[in-house]
């Protein structure tokens, strides 16, 4: 069986590259894509002009335009990036069928028994970027047996090790003191004398024959990575920096530690980094799947920003989605609509829907509502609407009858209902609108599950449950127990206080009715119920309203008197 053997595909300047490749040559000057970075813009990608400037990605630009005035700028548009990255994954397919995007700029390409085809794999490399200079793309490329590994060579290979001043290694100490130490380390504190150089050389010492700085041979993983910064293990910023601090630079430095005390101190995850690009541990390649995509777009000839064009685009565009989504049994459960303008920038507005749907009538009105929304700018010049959620309208198959009634029902009973979520969650969010369904507890601020409108059905079965779980009445409002000061506040009351204080107000108490004793779930500790078994009373007060209050016996708290909710 061959060795498996992963091509890493890394586009440094995909960003701006894109862009340069829409202006057709015609921006020769300093180039940068910028994105928004909290209350700051920072730049995303850089042209190889302005590389050379000194400018670099993650500076603010505020400091790149004082570096660099004549620099020209334009804002990121993450889905384009995407979908240019998209289309060279489909254009990397010639290599190999088993292609994976890795992150927002980079392929995976599982090279195992393809590159005889290309003569070899420096014949592939070759290439690689002899089609990426046509495509007018940088492009940096590695092959190892294990996809960290090639990464690690794509990124790395061939640049120097950083440099961090921290005065911890020797190697940045002066001249002399690393001389003085090294005698020391061999001969003033027991260590082993130096090996004599005699001329004759080792079979085992001879280091690998490389056929291209960014190959690692078949087995010779460990040998390629050693002198690779301990960058190229895909760590965070933050470990990586803490371990050259400390000494630790290369990969063969941290290769050769103990693993147990790195883990401690690191973390798991620099472990499993390393073992992953040595081998030890798989990290497979999983190929993206075949889009499954609903969308339509309208090209206009001249650009238009006023809200009845956009209206007249969505009459334009709704129907044909909606016929698509009809075709394949599916409905649309968020959908998206772009707005591209005329200044290669695009805006986009997102609604979702209560339920499924392909009826261009019920999406509609969502979308008209956020129209508001859009910043024409200098116009628009494309609309893209995409359903970018879909789910299936049956969930199962019950035959033509019982999908037929399913289908009535739901229209019959639930459309309304659908829409006015629908509406409301265009303004707040789906997520905000909650309904509540019966719990299995016997204690009243577990009874019942709050879970998302949209996301879930009307319990059928409500009223049987509630009426199941406690044969007296529930109040309307249920907040965490609040204390009442009450006069007398011995234990082992048997009525409620004929007066008391709560929330700053008196309250004379003319009715009363109980009391319902409830007991914690000593299966569970729950630290609202330390307080032992309560006793429940509802209290109608003079002043007109009607609490549940309720007295804890004490367990590992005080007793006393409480409030957990008013009847309205």
């Amino acid at each position: 069986m061959p060795h498996r053997r992963i091509l890493s595909l890394w586009f440094p300047r995909l960003g701006a590259e894109r862009l340069l490749r829409q202006a057709r040559g015609t921006i020769d000057a300093p180039f940068a894509v910028i994105a928004d970075s909290g209350t700051m813009q920072v730049i995303h990608s850089l042209s190889g002009i302005a590389e050379s400037a000194g400018l670099r990605v993650g500076q603010p630009l505020r400091d790149a335009m004082a570096i660099c005035p004549a620099l020209i700028t334009r804002l990121r548009n993450e889905q384009a990036e995407a979908a240019f990255l998209q289309s060279l994954r489909r254009w990397a397919g010639k290599y190999s069928p088993w292609v994976a995007e890795q992150g927002s700029a980079s392929l995976i390409v599982d090279l195992t028994g393809c590159a005889h085809l290309f003569g070899g794999e420096p014949a592939l490399l070759d290439q690689l970027h002899e089609d990426c200079t046509g495509l007018e793309l940088t492009l940096c490329a590695g092959i190892a047996d294990t996809l960290g590994a090639a990464w690690a060579l794509a990124r790395y290979a061939g640049a120097d090790l950083p440099v961090t001043r921290s005065g911890d290694a020797i190697d940045q100490e002066a001249h002399a003191t690393r001389s003085r130490a090294a005698k020391r380390r061999h001969w003033e504190r027991g260590g082993p004398t130096p090996m004599v150089t005699t001329g004759a050389i080792h079979p085992h010492d001879i280091a690998p024959k490389m056929v291209h700085p960014n190959i690692a041979l078949p087995g010779q993983t460990r040998q390629a990575l050693a002198k690779l910064p301990v960058a190229a293990l895909r760590l965070e910023p933050g470990v990586a920096a803490e371990l050259t601090r400390l000494g630790l630079r290369r990969i063969e430095d941290l290769a050769n530690q103990p693993r147990a005390p790195l883990a401690r101190r690191f973390g798991r995850m620099m472990v499993r980094r390393l073992d992953q690009a040595l081998g030890v541990e798989p990290e497979p390649v999983s190929p993206a799947p075949p889009p499954f995509r609903f969308a339509v777009r309208l090209t206009l000839p001249d650009p238009v920003g006023l809200e009845s064009d956009l209206l007249a685009a969505l009459d334009r565009l709704l129907p044909p989605l909606g016929t698509r989504l009809e075709k394949k049994g599916r409905g649309a459960r968020r959908v998206r609509m772009q707005c591209f303008r005329s200044d290669n920038t695009m805006q986009a507005v997102e609604v979702g829907l209560a339920r499924p749907s392909h009826d261009p009538d019920r999406i509609r009105p969502l979308l008209a509502m956020r129209i508001g929304d859009i910043d024409a700018g200098f116009g628009i010049d494309m609309i893209r609407i995409e359903a970018v959620q879909t789910e299936p309208l049956t969930d199962a198959h019950r035959g033509h009858a019982g999908a037929a009634n399913s289908a009535r029902a739901r229209v019959v009973n639930g459309a309304a209902m659908d829409d006015l979520i629908g509406r409301l969650g265009a303004r707040i969010g789906l997520e905000q609108i909650t309904r509540r369904h019966p719990a299995d507890s016997h204690l009243p601020e577990k009874s019942t599950l709050v879970l998302a409108a949209a996301w879930s059905d009307p319990a059928p079965a409500w009223r049987t449950a509630a009426r199941s779980a406690s044969a007296v009445p529930r109040p309307l409002m249920i907040w965490p127990p609040e204390p009442v000061a009450a006069p007398d506040m011995t234990p082992h009351r048997s009525a409620p206080p004929a007066g008391f204080r709560w929330r700053r107000r008196d309250f004379d108490t003319c009715a009363q009715a109980g009391p319902e004793r409830i007991a914690p779930e000593w299966w569970l500790d729950d630290p609202a119920w330390r307080s032992g078994v309560r006793d429940y009373w509802r209290v109608t007060t003079v002043q007109g309203d009607r609490l549940w209050l309720f007295f804890a016996h004490g367990a590992t708290m005080s007793p006393g008197w409480f409030c957990h909710g008013s009847f309205g």
